[in-house]
């Protein structure tokens, strides 16, 4: 069954969508690429504050086919999932779910906008899969160099004080690490240097992984993450949430109760280009900034911004979208 039914989808594609299909014809020069999102800790695909940056997405830039990334089809269990789960495991469940998608597995590339935990998430997609390729990766917010402490939960949200409750009891436990989600992005290290401990390094089920921070380094994922157009990474400068906040930077907090901070292109994992960042950032394609505010404080002012900038069409005079997207963009910046 699956087969026909894909190849009734790309004959759609091929012959553009007609009237009142709601099925986006994604080979027009006009035509923006497909956006893919994935929500933070707590929040569930389902949300309308997620609708609404999809909606917000498709005026900015019409005809934007979104989908946001799921874990399951009930918006409960899919909140649930964001607290309990295995990550390896389910970031394999989304490389499938992608890559078979009728709409997604069809299109040259996807940009895709990560919000807290689900940046590093689609950055771990990046890196171990990446299919459909992604253009242009955004996070907000995100744990890129990991979580020093827990956040607090709200006093009537029982299933992230049960969650949190649980991560403090032994956070490098093969139980813990295979079940609970931030303990998988925790990040213990030395107080005085900064530096990762062994524990982490040997224990860590994601993190470590993905930021090829073990001796034997992955080529795979420094490949796909230098092989992105743009890698924009914002920073809330009033965020409490996220301990440290620099992490959405992938800086390093050598002593936290000091606050000295080690930028990321003063840190190893980028003069040795670990993961592809040094690469990129020379071809124009790593952006820092900054943005007011707490955590995931998003203005429509900043979501449009971003569309404009990183999410529309990308067919220009003539080129095709194949061909750009190893191209460089723009410089760098860092605020």
């Amino acid at each position: 069954m699956y087969l026909p039914v894909r190849l009734f989808v790309s004959i759609l594609f091929l012959l553009g969508s007609g009237s009142g299909s709601t099925i986006p014809s994604i080979t027009k020069p006009s035509q923006p690429l497909p956006l893919i999102i994935w929500h933070g800790l707590g929040d569930n695909y389902a949300a309308e504050g997620l609708a609404y940056v999809g909606e917000l997405a498709n005026e900015t830039n019409p005809g934007t086919y979104v989908y946001n990334i799921r874990l399951d089809e009930d918006p409960g269990s899919d909140r649930t999932a964001t607290f309990f789960g295995n990550v390896t495991e389910q970031l394999a469940q989304v490389c499938d779910t992608l890559a078979t998608h009728p709409i997604l597995s069809l299109a040259p590339a996807v940009n895709a906008i990560g919000f807290s935990q689900g940046g590093q998430f689609l950055r771990g997609y990046v890196e171990r899969c990446n299919n459909p390729p992604v253009r242009n990766l955004v996070t907000f917010g995100s744990q890129h160099n990991g979580i020093a402490d827990f956040q607090a939960c709200a006093p009537t949200d029982w299933l992230c004080k049960g969650a949190m409750a649980l991560l403090k009891v032994n956070t490098w436990s093969n139980y813990v690490q295979s079940r609970l989600v931030p303990a998988q992005y925790y990040r213990s290290c030395n107080i005085s240097t900064g530096e990762p401990t062994p524990e982490y390094i040997e224990n860590s089920n994601f993190l470590a992984d993905i930021n090829n921070e073990r001796v034997l380094k992955n080529t795979k994922y420094a490949a796909n993450i230098a092989g992105l157009n743009k890698f924009v990474m914002y920073l809330f400068r009033d965020d409490t949430t996220v301990i440290p906040k620099e992490s959405g930077w992938f800086a390093q907090v050598t002593n936290l109760t000091s606050g000295v901070v080690t930028p990321l292109r003063n840190r190893t994992i980028y003069k040795e280009d670990w993961l592809g960042l040094k690469k990129l950032d020379e071809k124009g394609g790593l952006v820092f900034r900054e943005t007011e505010g707490g955590h995931m404080k998003l203005s429509d002012e900043l979501l449009i911004k971003v569309f404009k900038d990183f999410f529309g069409p990308v067919e220009e005079k003539g080129k095709k979208v194949e061909d750009m997207l190893m191209q460089d963009g723009e410089g760098s910046e860092e605020l």
